[in-house]
């Protein structure tokens, strides 16, 4: 059977996304900093912004063509591609050029494109690359945005408002809120005798369906070493009440009682027979797709893929409560401006007007599977009949964001190899996520001193 991946294509993508996620992300932010110029140190905040309103009225200068760069190489791509071409049929005088390429390749080339004065006009990036990305000096602030909308945390989802923010600065606008979810095989739970409309709510429910699965000889959550530091451990280490990184960047996380008890749970799965002992990075996505396992706990990117199987009998729900509280990991796609070395103001203005009109057309987005940032798209009729998103947003009450640290995408890469070690090793997990936080914390020391925090 084809593999399926986080983007919706077959192939070898599989971990791209979720390392992204989950700690490859550290080798995004590390080559994220490897460029000069705008792409090194430096105080950000700079460069001047346009006059006008801000994308609030409009665009009525002189015909201009905006570059817009995202890794959105999946089957969230097309999508937005629709939501480009609706805007350039309404605003003609504006074209757009889009360049999708898969995130690590994103970050590497962004900040020497920018360097170079080849950067993009308008960019996406996740909300835990924003505070990087600022420090670099690759993207400009968005406050002159801000204002000139009126655009208040009232307008969005409080988290993803306050995640487009570094140094007091306003760097991102927010286009959705993406949390980690559970999926659910009907058919698999139709034949082990659970109720294929009734999904776990809490940790005893999913254990007894895993065990309803068992006896079938059926190994119903499919958990991979490879893929499980990313937002699937994360989620129960804010679930047993941890947190990967401070807010303040003084310490991480990563071998305190929460992140011990996570790791340990997950493993145990797979010592117990409800996994297999090797699955492959994408091994849920197989499983679920496959009718072979009953559950996967991944993004709402995943919507997409498993809409294309139209044999599947699938739903999802929020992330049962495995911990001591409710809680889900979760990201956040951002508009960004990278920064310009020859700055062209009918194109700044025509690339605020254009982060405006798509944020406020993100109804059409959620077809990705994303929930939309702003509470007017959310709260409009038609986002109801988006029934999975829908499910996806019934946790923004309490989703958990990675801090925005500069850098935190390298200390989160300790975090990957941590888990892969204590998931695969048989050393004691505590020992073992305890070098992962030696590490991770020495990170964050050389990081301070290299960003001036």
């Amino acid at each position: 059977m084809t593999k399926v991946n986080p983007f919706g294509s077959a192939g070898t993508r599989s971990i791209s996304r979720r390392g992204l996620l989950g700690g490859a992300l550290g080798v995004a932010g590390g080559l994220a900093l490897t460029a000069c110029g705008p792409g090194s140190a430096g105080t950000p905040g700079q460069q001047v912004a346009p006059s006008g309103d801000g994308g609030a009225s409009g665009y009525d200068g002189p015909p201009v063509t905006l570059a817009y760069w995202n890794g959105l190489t999946g089957g969230d791509g097309p999508i937005m591609r629709k939501l480009t071409d609706q805007f350039t049929k309404a605003n003609p005088n504006i074209k757009i050029t889009t360049t999708s390429i898969e995130w690590a390749e994103y970050f590497q080339k962004l900040p020497a494109a920018v360097s170079s004065g080849k950067g993009p006009d308008v960019g996406i990036m996740h909300a835990d690359d924003l505070a990087t990305n600022a420090a670099r000096n690759v993207i400009q602030p968005l406050d002159d945005v801000a204002t000139a909308l009126k655009l208040t945390e009232a307008d969005f989802a409080t988290i993803a408002w306050n995640g487009g923010l570094y140094d007091g600065k306003r760097y991102g606008i927010p286009l959705d809120i993406h949390p980690a979810g559970l999926y659910y095989n009907k058919t698999v739970l139709e034949k082990v005798g659970a109720d294929p409309e009734k999904p776990p709510t809490n940790e005893e429910e999913f254990m007894t369906i895993l065990e309803q699965c068992k006896s079938k000889g059926i190994q119903g959550f499919w958990v991979s070493a490879q893929s499980a530091a990313g937002l699937l451990a994360q989620t129960f280490v804010y679930q047993y009440g941890g947190f990967m990184v401070a807010d303040d960047g003084s310490a991480v996380g990563f071998a305190d009682e929460p992140a011990v008890k996570a790791i340990t749970w997950l493993k145990g799965l797979i010592d117990k027979g409800y996994s297999p002992k090797n699955a492959a990075g994408d091994g849920d996505q197989v499983s679920l797709n496959s009718d072979k396992g009953a559950f996967m706990i991944n993004g709402p990117w995943m919507t997409t893929p498993l809409n294309e199987n139209k044999k599947l009998k699938w739903g999802c729900a929020p992330v049962p409560q495995i911990g001591t509280t409710q809680a889900t990991w979760a990201g956040s796609h951002q508009f960004v401006l990278p920064r310009q070395t020859k700055p062209d103001e009918n194109k700044a203005k025509a690339s605020r007007f254009f982060v405006n009109w798509i944020t406020q057309q993100s109804l059409g987005w959620a077809d990705a599977g994303m929930v939309p940032a702003r509470n007017s798209v959310r709260e409009l009729p038609e986002f109801q009949e988006k029934t999975a998103v829908v499910e996806f947003a019934k946790q923004l009450d309490y989703i958990k964001f990675t801090p925005p640290i500069p850098g935190v995408g390298d200390v989160m890469g300790e975090w990957t190899t941590g888990v892969n070690a204590a998931m695969t090793g048989n050393q004691p997990i505590a020992d073992v996520l305890g070098k992962a936080a030696e590490k991770g914390n020495k990170v964050l020391e050389t990081n301070r001193k290299k960003y001036g925090r």
